[in-house]
Parts: structure tokens; C-alpha cells; sequence
């Protein structure tokens, strides 16, 4: 029969079998030491009390006249015996040279011979020794006696051994009950302690908790989700892999012990780490992510610290901010395709009018007007992504009736971008410069992401609302700037242009230019605002690109022209020498 398999003791349990096993050890041997040190004091005591007694005796005046007498016996045995019963010994003897007792406890031994060593104190020594007498074995001490420097007589006082033994068994009935007190008190303090590491350990044994432990440690760093522990003191207790990655932290960077302020994190999010109340599904950015952030108090009777989940939401937030832009480039499709049926319309009924020439040139301004904006987009810029960025945004720009430019320096050459260049990111900034410049330029009220703006620059261009985009890659950096001629920025509102949320249109805005710095200072580019040409905002990002040798582009009659320097403002150009839809 097959024995059922029983579970291992917990680990309070056997923590508190060792300890008990171990309070019992120490409490066996203090008492064994007790013992053995009590008996070697006992024995010393009776020896220092025996000698006491009997150079007590050897140096009485009484004791010498006695001796001189005839018969020392009748003065001395009730001398002795006096002093016998009392210092509490259990025998002085007092006996001549030739070791003949004058004294005895017995005095049917007076007159016989001493049973010891005397050969010492004849020769004028105090020794102490122990021997078997006729009371049985005593520790006695043997001394002379001295009439003017002359040895008259010993003296040998003693103590039986079974009377140490007896005091010595008396000291030992108290110190086994100091001990079972001992042994009781820590047996009860042990299970009080191990009672409440029981209740901590959940009863689990060590082997149970060593795979806790083992697979708590799998999942920190399996799991993709950034984990952060704080405790009371706002003070890192735990990070995991992921939150290290996302909060930018170096892989072997001291992290636990140190404070979130020390950790360099943007403003708001440190704000929403240090806060004491819960926090649920917030966006924030790092330098080179978006995060969503979740922070949940832990209390219990006490703030004990924070449980804090971040999850990366970079790679949606592109994906979003392209979806949009498709959303938007279908829209304007829909809206050409009306607009291109009123434009047949009107030229099927130009012919039914048998006015041909005037339907021939409206046909031929209107093809001829579209094919220019692609044929020069299309040759300035041969990376196809932004070709075709810059096309859909010219159609969305269109419809809300602003006219999207391409300069005439702008120039990026077939396989100038490096694989390293993400398309993402390229789409993720021009794309949100241009929908920001364009929506500041239609409505005349805000730029960038929604600020207020400040009043328009003097000289500013009336008429249509215009966009200029430059695109300009050489074998050093690639050039993207974006100019409007909307409001612009005013001075004091610069440096709070790329914090997240800095909008007027309400919840939800405000991300775009944000995403557009974070996406450059990914690529170790830069992202700079200063007044543009027309009145309103101009935003320029630089991105560095990987040497590479480049010459003259086909067809094109010229070296490639490198970018502006920064803060200044391009040549302007006329009307004949740009773009527009």
C-alpha cells in the first residue's frame, strides 16, 4: 500500500523545531557549566573555610597553654568542638608532633594516631588535601602550631565531600528550575515569533518560497509590462527590466534606493509617480517614448508606497498618428473626386454649349495645374514615403484652402535617408508640422499644437493662407522645415510649445508637436521655432544622416544645396518659382 505523500513542514515550523531544539542545547549547557563551576566553588569555599578554621585554631594563645598542661585533651575537645559546631566543619583535630589526637568528634578516637599526611606541616607548611578518614573522604587542611618558633602540635580541620556534594545538590534543585523557566519562556517567545511568521509566510515552506522567489524574478523580467514598486519614502523597492527600458534608465544603473526626483523624468511625470491618489491610464513621454501610466497606493493603516504598471504606447501612438493621416488623405480624396465631377460636369456642358474652346482650357488648366504639383514634387524629392506625404497633405491643405509649397531648394535624392532613418518617424514629423501649420494658417487663431497665439507680424502676406515645407538632404543631415503664415508664437510661449497637452482645442490635443521633438531626439536630431518669413510660426528639424558621398544630381544642373543654418530665414522666392496646389 502506497503511503499518502505528506507536504514539508512549513518554514515557521521548522524555524521553530530548531530553535527549540536550540534554546534546549544552550539551557542543557549553561546548567551543565552551572554545575561543574558550582561544584569546583563549592569545594573551593569549603577548602577556604577549613583553612580559616584551622589557622584559626593554630594561632589561639588558649590552644598553646593547653598544650603545655598534662592533659592538653580535657582544655582542648570542648575548645574544638565549639568552634567545629561553630563554623558548621566536620572536624578539628588537634594532635602532638608524633600525629597523637588531643581532639576528635568522636571522642572514642582520642589517643589514636591521625590518618592523613602530616609530613608538610612538620615542616611548617599550611596544606590543604583530600583523604579518607574515619568520617570517610573530607577535604581538610593541616597546619602547625607554634610556642616561640617551636612546632608543638597540628591541627587538621576538614570537611566531609558528602556534605559539599549535598550543597552542591541543593544549588542544582534551584538552577534545574531556573532552567525549565528558561527553556518555558523561550519556547513561548519562539512560538509567538514563529506564530507570526507563519501568518507571513502564508505557511509555505522554504523550498515553496525559494520557488516563489525563483519565479518571481522570471516574470519581472519576462513580463513586458514596466513594473515599479515605491515605498513609503518615495524610494525605488523594485524596477524590472521593462521599466528601465522605459523610463530610459541605464541596464546597470543603480536604480533601487534612489528617489523618483533623482531619476531626471520629465515634470509631469514625475508628478504622476510621486502623486498619493490612484492614476489610470495616463499619457505621458519620455525623451524617446510614449508611456501610459497607472499608479495604484498601497495602504494599510499607513502609506506603505506606490505599485506603479507602465506600458509602452510609442509604437500605437505612431500607428494612430498614420491612420489619421490616411483618414485624412481618404477624405481629401473623396473631396477631389466630387470637385473632379463638377469640374466634368462643367466641361460636358461647355461642349453642349458648343463653347469647345472654353471647355478645352478649362480642362487643360486644371490637368495641366495638378500634373506640375506632381511632377514637382515627385522630382524634388525621390524618397517615395515623403513624396507621398507631401501629396496627400497638399490635397487635405487644398481642401481647407491653403496652399501647401515646396520650395524650390528642396532636394532629396533616391536612397539618400540611411535604412537606420525610420519611415515612421519621417511621416511622424512632417506629417504633424505640416497638419499644424496648415490648420494654424486656414483658421488664423492658433499654431502648432493650439496656443493662443501672438498678433501677426507686420508686413504679413494677405490673401490666401499659405504652407512652405523644405526638404533638403545632404551627405551630412537631412532638413525639414515647415513655415505658415498664420498668427505665429509669441516669445513667452517657445518653451512651452512641445510640453504635452499644450493646446486650446480642447481635451485629447496637443500631442502632435510633442511626438515631433521625441521622434527627432530619437533619431539625435534637433527641433527649432523661430518667426518665419511670412508672419507666422517656422519649425525646423535637423536630423544627422551617416557620411556618404554624393554628387550631382542628374538633370538637375547643380550641387546639391546643403541646409540653411539655423534662425536664419531663406531667400524668399516669387510666385513663378514655387509650387502650390
Amino acid at each position: 500500500m502506497r503511503l499518502p505523500r505528506t507536504r514539508p513542514r512549513s518554514l515557521a515550523g521548522q524555524l521553530f523545531a530548531m530553535q527549540v531544539v536550540l534554546i534546549a542545547a544552550v539551557v542543557a549547557g549553561c546548567a551543565v557549566f552551572a554545575y561543574v563551576s558550582g561544584s569546583a566553588q563549592a569545594e573551593e569555599t569549603a577548602a577556604r573555610q577549613v583553612r580559616v578554621a584551622a589557622l584559626a585554631v593554630a594561632d589561639s594563645p588558649s590552644v598553646r597553654e593547653a598544650i603545655r598542661t598534662p592533659d592538653p585533651s580535657a582544655a582542648l575537645q570542648p575548645y574544638a568542638e565549639r568552634v567545629r559546631e561553630d563554623t558548621g566543619i566536620a572536624f578539628i583535630t588537634i594532635m602532638d608532633t608524633e600525629r597523637v589526637r588531643w581532639t576528635h568528634p568522636d571522642t572514642a578516637q582520642i589517643g589514636d594516631t591521625f590518618l592523613g599526611n602530616t609530613a608538610k606541616a612538620l615542616r611548617g607548611q599550611t596544606f590543604t588535601e583530600t583523604y579518607t578518614g574515619t568520617l570517610g573522604p573530607s577535604i581538610r587542611v593541616v597546619t602547625p602550631i607554634r610556642d616561640n618558633g617551636r612546632i608543638v602540635g597540628l591541627v587538621s580541620a576538614g570537611i566531609t565531600v558528602d556534605r559539599v556534594s549535598s550543597q552542591v545538590r541543593d544549588q542544582l534543585g534551584a538552577l534545574a528550575l531556573a532552567a525549565g523557566g528558561a527553556l518555558a519562556l523561550g519556547g513561548i517567545g519562539t512560538y509567538v515569533v514563529n506564530a507570526r511568521l507563519r501568518r507571513h509566510t502564508h505557511g509555505m515552506n522554504a523550498a515553496e518560497l525559494s520557488r516563489l522567489h525563483d519565479y518571481h524574478q522570471a516574470t519581472l523580467h519576462a513580463v513586458r509590462e514596466g513594473l515599479l514598486m515605491l515605498d513609503g519614502r518615495r524610494r525605488i523597492a523594485l524596477i524590472n527590466d521593462a521599466g528601465r527600458e522605459l523610463l530610459g534608465l541605464e541596464p546597470d544603473a543603480e536604480a533601487v534606493g534612489r528617489t523618483v526626483d533623482e531619476l531626471a523624468l520629465p515634470a509631469p511625470l514625475t508628478g504622476a509617480l510621486l502623486a498619493s491618489e490612484a492614476r489610470v491610464d495616463e499619457l505621458h513621454l519620455t525623451a524617446e517614448r510614449v508611456v501610459v501610466v497607472n499608479t495604484r497606493p498601497v495602504v494599510g493603516g499607513e502609506r506603505r508606497g506606490t505599485v506603479v504598471t507602465l506600458r509602452d504606447h510609442t509604437e500605437l501612438q505612431a500607428l494612430s498618428g498614420e491612420l489619421d493621416s490616411e483618414r485624412g488623405f481618404t477624405q481629401a480624396l473623396r473631396s477631389q473626386a466630387h470637385e473632379a465631377a463638377n469640374r466634368l460636369h462643367t466641361v460636358v456642358s461647355l461642349i453642349e454649349l458648343g463653347r469647345v474652346e472654353e471647355a478645352v482650357d478649362f480642362a487643360t488648366a486644371e490637368l495641366e495645374l495638378a500634373q506640375v504639383l506632381t511632377d514637382r514634387v515627385v522630382g524634388a524629392v525621390e524618397e517615395p514615403v515623403l513624396a507621398a506625404l507631401l501629396l496627400g497633405k497638399a490635397a487635405q491643405a487644398n481642401e481647407r484652402g491653403v496652399e501647401l509649397v515646396l520650395a524650390e531648394d528642396s532636394l532629396i535624392d533616391d536612397g539618400a535617408l540611411p535604412p537606420s532613418l525610420a519611415q515612421r518617424d519621417l511621416v511622424t514629423i512632417l506629417g504633424n508640422l505640416i497638419d499644424n501649420a496648415v490648420e494654424a494658417a486656414s483658421d488664423g487663431t492658433d499654431d502648432g499644437s493650439g496656443a493662443v497665439p501672438s498678433p501677426r507680424a507686420p508686413g504679413g502676406p494677405a490673401g490666401r493662407a499659405r504652407v512652405t515645407v523644405t526638404a533638403l538632404a545632404d551627405e551630412r543631415e537631412l532638413l525639414l522645415r515647415v513655415a505658415d503664415t498664420g498668427a505665429g508664437i509669441g516669445p513667452e510661449e517657445a518653451d512651452e510649445v512641445f510640453r504635452r497637452g499644450w493646446s486650446t482645442h480642447g481635451a485629447g490635443r496637443g500631442l502632435g508637436l510633442a511626438l515631433v521633438r521625441q521622434a527627432a531626439y530619437r533619431n539625435g536630431g534637433t527641433v527649432e521655432l523661430d518667426p518665419g518669413p511670412d508672419g507666422g510660426a517656422r519649425f525646423t528639424v535637423r536630423l544627422p544622416l551617416r557620411a556618404r558621398s554624393t554628387g550631382s544630381r542628374p538633370g538637375s544642373g547643380a550641387e546639391s544645396t546643403s541646409p540653411s543654418t539655423p534662425g536664419t530665414t531663406p531667400a524668399s522666392t516669387s510666385a513663378s518659382e514655387e509650387v502650390t496646389t
